[in-house]
């Protein structure tokens, strides 16, 4: 029997041996029907606590592979899609559909609480070296097993990690992760002292550390009036504090507070909605040229762009024959009716500054359906100043072609432009990328939230127009950010200021994402009235002793969403509410146990 447990745990060994050697990702299959894959610990909710973004091991059930015939599969296609069958039919048609919806939603699968503990011992023996059988193997990633929950504690996690004292194993820390479903009622929940007795009952410490955290939503989905209003962005923000006294206590103003800052750009609510409308329609001029077929935006004018375009040129001829305006830089146009429509973006962006390009941008952005649109009212700009009949004034700045042949005009030389192809497109990209750098070099060199020198990545105009685009759209992502965190947060200007440098250094390097969190540290008074009367989406508390790598923690926490994602938890309550809409939330409870257990 003996040998038959050496065996198998060197077996064991090898498959965990050659998924952390080779580098490799892919899950292979132990035993038929377990599955392992080697995977980050951040990228699982429960053992983000423990592990982080750390390697780790994990061991689940094997979903068996439903491989169809190529043509049964398209046969099973129509069906869900085929309106006409008969009504016998219907039911089989529906049969298919649901399970095809299935198999694309498949949840891992736990192990039982007999196989799980069996992977573990056989973790722990391959490790240590005192065993006679067993030779002086390198430390393993940690190893963590799906349960199913059925032991009398309802244990979902097995887990396991080495401890080492310089190259050799010398112990493993041994890690059960329980839950329970969501409950509004306190009294249910563990005390304190009863996780203070637990962590003593494991461990025997001489003493004891205990800290808290939480998470609070600031900004995200929301509900009104009994309707969810859904968001991509999200603001949360997470404390850590010592001296925890009780469970689910408010976090003191001594806590260290880092926001979580993750910001959707074109959501309605946004002060930045008008400029992110103007940079999806230079995003849409910027695809036509790389792919040569342009999805035209709904036009935001009643009348056409060659209309408005030669009503702008009638009014800068007229306002040229005024006598007193002669010498004058040509006032300001009246501005269009959609330029009205939006004091919050004119209150925060809007330049009063705008040159003739600029405005020609303004109105042929809103009105603009066609190529054929583009070239009709760039012709009818460039005739107007070959023939002397506009002198339009532009920022000494201005790099666009148009702007060009306006500076040339000022000497009666223009050279001859061919408005065929795919040439007033690329006009027109150019006149909306200086433009628009414009508008948010105004912003952010106001605000003196960095300088031109901290600008140069951004505002390069030696790349080509589609790069340019792409660091545009980095840059109206950083606004979207400082906006949502200036408007709706309150944010004062020294924490806005190490925002918005934190954000131009990552986005020098890293691609366009909206989905990346951008982290800032807050004092907890500047942000109190967001959270001291909200419910957590997170609460957590964790005792711990030892040091080191001999350290051992046992910790709880309370959850609005359950942290295991393979069990589907038996509940009286549906928490449906979103920020701190009910006033008894429920929480999903999980607590993790740890035992060192010494190669002795």
């Amino acid at each position: 029997m003996g040998s038959k447990v050496i065996s198998n745990a060197k077996e064991f060994y090898n498959i965990l041996r050659s998924l952390q050697d080779e580098g490799r990702n892919d899950p292979c299959t132990f035993e038929e029907d377990i599955q392992m894959l080697k995977t980050n610990g951040d990228r699982i909710p429960v053992l983000n606590m423990y592990c982080g973004n750390q390697s780790v091991f994990i061991c689940e059930k094997a979903v068996p592979k439903m491989n169809e015939p190529e043509d049964q599969l398209m046969t099973e296609t129509s069906n869900c899609t085929d309106g006409d069958e008969a009504d016998d039919d219907g039911d089989y048609v529906a049969a298919d559909c649901d399970a095809s919806a299935l198999q694309t939603e498949l949840v891992p699968e736990p192990l039982t609480i007999m196989k799980a503990r069996q992977l573990l011992s056989w973790y722990t023996l391959s490790q240590n070296v005192n065993v006679s059988a067993v030779e002086n193997n390198p430390a393993l990633h940690p190893l963590w097993v799906r349960c199913d929950m059925s032991d009398p504690a309802g244990t979902a996690w097995f887990g396991a990690e080495t401890v080492c004292m310089g190259n050799k194993v010398s112990g493993v820390k041994l890690h059960s992760v329980t839950c329970k479903g969501s409950t509004v009622d306190k009294k249910s929940l563990i005390t304190l002292d009863e996780l203070k007795q637990e962590h003593k009952r494991r461990c025997h410490p001489s003493s004891m550390a205990i800290k808290g955290s939480a998470r609070f939503l600031l900004l995200g989905s929301t509900v009104v009036e009994n309707t969810l209003i859904k968001s991509q962005s999200s603001v949360t923000v997470d404390f850590k504090w010592s001296h925890v006294e009780s469970i689910l206590e408010t976090p003191p103003l001594s806590s260290t507070a880092t926001l979580n800052i993750k910001v959707a750009c074109g959501e309605m609510r946004s002060p930045m909605f008008e400029m992110y409308r103007e940079l999806e329609f230079l995003q849409t001029l910027a695809d036509g040229l790389r792919t040569g077929e342009t999805e035209w935006m709904e036009p935001l004018e009643s009348a056409s762009a060659v209309n408005l375009t030669k009503a702008f040129l009638e009014e800068l001829q007229n306002t040229a024959k005024t006598p007193q305006d002669q010498t004058a830089k040509p006032a300001e146009t009246t501005k269009l009716k959609s330029e009205k429509d939006d004091p919050i973006f004119n209150s925060l962006l809007e330049r009063g500054d705008l040159d003739f390009v600029e405005q020609l941008w303004v109105r042929m952005r809103k009105s603009v359906i066609s190529y054929q649109d583009i070239g009709d009212c760039l012709k009818l700009v460039t005739e107007a100043l070959r023939y002397g009949d506009i002198k339009p004034w532009i920022h000494r700045d201005s790099s666009s072609s148009l702007s060009k042949l306006i500076l040339q005009s000022y000497h009666k030389q223009i050279d001859h432009v061919s408005l065929t192809g795919l040439t007033p497109v690329h006009m027109l990209l150019e006149m909306g990328l200086d433009k628009m750098r414009k508008d948010y070099i105004n912003y952010l060199i106001g605000e003196e939230l960095t300088t031109l020198n901290h600008l140069c990545y951004y505002l390069s105009t030696d790349v080509d127009l589609q790069e340019q685009v792409i660091r545009l759209r980095k840059l109206h992502h950083l606004l979207e950010i400082i906006l949502t965190c200036s408007t709706f947060l309150g944010l004062p200007y020294d924490r806005l200021f190490l925002l918005t440098q934190s954000c131009l250094q990552h986005y020098k390097t890293y691609p366009y994402d909206e989905n990346h969190e951008f982290k800032l540290q807050i004092k907890p008074a500047l942000i109190s009235h967001f959270y001291q009367k909200e419910h957590p989406v997170v609460w957590g508390v964790e005792v711990s002793s030892g040091n080191g790598a001999r350290e051992v923690r046992t910790s709880l926490q309370l959850s609005d969403r359950p942290l295991v994602d393979h069990i589907i938890f038996d509940t009286d309550y549906t928490n449906e509410t979103v920020n701190g809409g009910s006033e008894d939330p429920a929480f999903f409870s999980t607590m993790v146990c740890c035992g060192l257990a010494n190669f002795a």
